[in-house]
């Protein structure tokens, strides 16, 4: 690293100028005095300059800036779940046996005030009971398949790194994806079957969470999408417009189940 590199040669040239102009102002009018009065009194609002800038303006920049990125990445998670993750829920929920008792915290009404923070405790650390006997492997690997570009464009998108838990699930359904292509599923094990078992649990917990947090932004901020989302609420199988909002996925994508 140079130590004088051209931050440095400016800072020099400018205070240069600075002293070189207070000499003027004394050559011209011979008053120290002056010079003296405006010097310290400038050099005491700079203080109050960077209270200003560092502590108030920068931080309402950096308000204005998380609140910019953050309304860009729910803008791809609503992308996400309603080319890919409304029907990957709604499949594996139609396999979980304890689905039930999570049920009421991720089926909202939008007829009344949804709890959220008691909606997220409960799926906090839900993960599900996955019955394989209930999920066709290979479709499944097929559907995931046929998303696999999408789920890396998601990937390489830089708002995701502001959103950790969002980025751990994609990353979880990725690892899924890999996984079913890499094996037999013709000829699984019983590890294999466990294993597989896990992975679909973890994904499936994360997505869950995700999906809570999701409902919970468009409640506040859009309302018209949250009337959407509860009328196609993937653990919904009574959701209003699910069934047609289905089949319209599934004609240009490989269906599941």
């Amino acid at each position: 690293m140079k130590i004088f590199n051209w931050r440095v040669v400016l800072g020099v040239v400018l205070l240069l100028l600075s002293v070189a102009f207070y000499l003027l102002h004394y050559l011209l009018f011979h008053d120290w005095h002056h010079i003296f009065i405006y010097l310290v009194g400038d050099v005491a609002f700079v203080f109050v300059e960077v209270l200003l800038v560092t502590l108030v303006i920068h931080h309402l920049l950096n308000e204005w800036e998380k609140k910019s990125k953050l309304k860009k990445l729910n803008m791809v998670i609503e992308t996400f779940f309603s080319e890919f993750g409304k029907p990957l829920l709604a499949y594996l929920s139609s396999a979980d046996r304890n689905l039930p008792t999570v049920r009421d915290a991720v089926v909202m009404d939008c007829d009344c005030e949804p709890d959220f923070k008691q909606a997220a405790a409960t799926v906090s650390v839900y993960n599900g009971d996955i019955d394989l006997d209930k999920v066709q492997l290979d479709r499944l690997e097929t559907f995931l398949r046929a998303k696999r570009s999408f789920l890396v464009n998601l990937l390489q998108n830089p708002n995701l790194l502001e959103h950790e838990t969002f980025t751990e699930s994609l990353m979880a359904i990725f690892h899924i994806t890999e996984e079913l292509a890499a094996r037999d599923l013709g000829n699984f094990s019983e590890e294999d079957r466990q294993h597989t078992k896990r992975d679909l649990e973890r994904a499936y917990g994360l997505l869950i969470r995700q999906w809570v947090a999701y409902m919970q932004y468009t409640h506040k901020h859009y309302p018209y999408f949250f009337l959407f989302a509860t009328n196609t609420n993937p653990f919904d199988a009574e959701a209003s417009w699910l069934d047609r909002w289905s089949s319209n996925v599934h004609e240009t994508t490989p269906a599941i189940g």
